[in-house]
């Protein structure tokens, strides 16, 4: 049966990780009401992931896994996760344990009155490297994009199904989607939440494939704005009845 709302969780060699943030959720929606599942996706992790997600499936029956026959980046495995459910409600969380779970039901009930509701770490627990970049790629969008928003590299994120319309698959999906949808005439919010400094694993991301990679998806972005094609009103032409 079709779930109200499914957490979609990509995940890169977070072995330590899958089980604990199986708990957490559990422990974040046990008295909400929701029906949900919990997605994981695996992009084709080199550790113990898949074994993991194994086990927290056997553990708990909401969970779900699907797995990258090789490593296709943060947006496709997040893609995949879209594609794969059906429920009404997304939500979106990092595998790191960085994200907090119980910030979901408080952002699910911003759904009331909006479309797409994204998080703000207002106090991140990462390096002041950082920190310094992402202050910088706010500035850069801002200036490119004509619109801003605090912290679009927030996985933190509720929002319907419905305001996906018109978004298509590309390497840097998951940096642009409030944009995107905020484009295409969705209402969008951005609410604080909870931000915690990484206990097991590894980064996937340092200077390189941050820096380089963004300024090329902002130009991308910055094309795709100015080419896009709205909505566009039109007129149908009406079938005249003529007296006999």
């Amino acid at each position: 049966m079709e779930k109200e709302l499914s957490i979609v969780v990509p995940v890169y060699n977070e072995e330590d990780n899958i089980l604990p943030l199986t708990r957490e959720v559990r422990q974040a929606f046990e008295n909400s009401g929701y029906d949900y599942e919990l997605v994981f996706v695996d992009d084709g992790s080199s550790d113990g992931t898949w074994a993991k997600i194994g086990q927290a499936k056997a553990l708990e029956p909401r969970v779900r896994g699907l797995r990258h026959d090789k490593n296709a980046g943060q947006s496709a495995a997040l893609w995949t996760g879209i594609q794969y459910t059906t429920s009404p409600l997304v939500a979106t969380l990092d595998g790191d344990l960085q994200n907090d779970p119980a910030d979901l039901p408080r952002l699910l009930s911003e759904l009331q009155g909006h479309d797409f509701v994204c998080g703000v770490r207002a106090q991140r627990k990462d390096s002041w490297l950082r920190r310094v970049s992402s202050k910088a790629a706010r500035r850069a969008r801002r200036m490119a994009l004509k619109v801003d928003f605090c912290d679009t590299g927030c996985a933190v994120r509720v929002f319907k199904r419905s305001a996906l319309k018109g978004l298509f698959p590309f390497n840097g999906l998951h940096r642009f989607m409030p944009v995107l949808v905020h484009t295409a005439g969705g209402k969008t919010k951005e609410v604080p939440i909870n931000h915690r400094a990484r206990v097991a694993g590894k980064s996937k991301y340092g200077l390189q494939n941050r820096l380089w990679r963004g300024i090329a998806d902002l130009l991308a972005m910055a094309w795709y704005q100015k080419r896009r094609i709205g909505d566009i009103p039109f007129t149908e032409i009406q079938e005249q009845r003529h007296a006999a």
